[in-house]
């Protein structure tokens, strides 16, 4: 995609993971935001948390995170490494492994969980996925749960130009090529793999957050200093066009999306827009409105 008519977004700044911490006893993630408390940069974008590459021995015992409650916005599992099996309260079940994604609308509330997948947890492995949490606007935080299984071979897989490298596009568009993704607020998520000395020209809708997450090998985008292996680089709102440009064999995970720009407020699994609406959350949860799993 030409960009050379395009006014360039200017970078924010490259970021190292704030924090690093293990989510259960099966995701040993590094957090990019908000703990870089990056919220209006980042907005409609919630958190990023990047889990492993981590070996795990064989074992008989899925690792992972019980059953637990969301509400308000949405959770997605990109994976790149291992096998997650996935059950909620609203009848959904699904398990993804190597180049899967997960969309899962929690809303006005739904209770989960993500373990290991049984077989891949027997036989173990090297586990690596990414989740981000994505905002949801007020008008419709308490709208029905949703749930979106995206398969590898769903996701269309463009060429770059110059065998530069190739692009999955997740959610949005790309040379005409749509992602699977239904969005609530206009987002592309992009997985994008760079050989050394790559370059990618990307567009994107001016005054929309964006921002580069590396997984693997060193790059640098309009002019940003390198950003290596868990790093992130945010661009400002301005502006329409990014050029990755790669110094070694690469893979980021691109997002960009529409900001929402309301407030914010956060209860552990809960992300509302007053303190108030977090109370009636935990209170609904404890009521057992979320439901449960059986």
């Amino acid at each position: 995609m030409t960009t050379n008519t395009l006014v360039p977004k200017e970078v924010l700044g490259v970021y190292r993971p704030g924090s690093a911490h293990m989510v259960g006893d099966g995701f040993p993630v590094r957090n990019l935001f908000p703990s870089n408390e990056l919220d209006q940069a980042v907005d409609p974008f919630l958190l990023l948390d990047y889990a492993g590459p981590q070996a795990f021995e064989p074992t008989e015992h899925p690792r992972g995170v019980g059953e637990h409650p969301h509400r308000g916005f949405e959770t997605v599992t990109i994976m790149y490494q291992g096998a997650v099996a996935h059950r909620d309260s609203a009848g959904n079940a699904g398990v993804i492994g190597p180049g899967d994604v997960q969309w899962m609308t929690a809303a006005s509330g739904v209770v989960h969980e993500e373990l290991h997948e049984a077989d891949w947890t027997k036989k173990g492995g090297t586990f690596q996925a990414i989740q981000l949490w994505v905002n949801l606007p007020r008008s419709r935080k308490m709208s029905a749960p949703g749930y979106q299984t995206i398969l590898n071979a769903q996701i269309p897989n463009v060429e770059l130009v110059g065998g530069a490298g190739h692009l999955r596009v997740i959610a949005g568009r790309f040379q005409g090529h749509k992602g699977l993704a239904r969005t609530v607020t206009p987002i592309e998520l992009y997985d994008l793999t760079l050989r050394a000395g790559g370059r990618a020209e990307l567009s994107f809708s001016d005054g929309h957050n964006t921002a580069l997450f590396v997984l693997q090998g060193l790059v640098s985008a309009n002019g940003s200093s390198d950003a290596g292996e868990a790093e992130l680089i945010v661009c400002k709102r301005h502006g329409a066009s990014v050029v990755i440009e790669a110094r070694e064999d690469s893979r980021l995970l691109i997002l960009s999306g529409q900001p929402i720009g309301e407030p914010i407020a956060r209860y552990g699994p809960f992300v509302m827009n007053t303190k108030l609406e977090l109370v009636q959350a935990v209170e609904d949860y404890k009521a057992g409105k979320m439901g449960h799993l059986s």
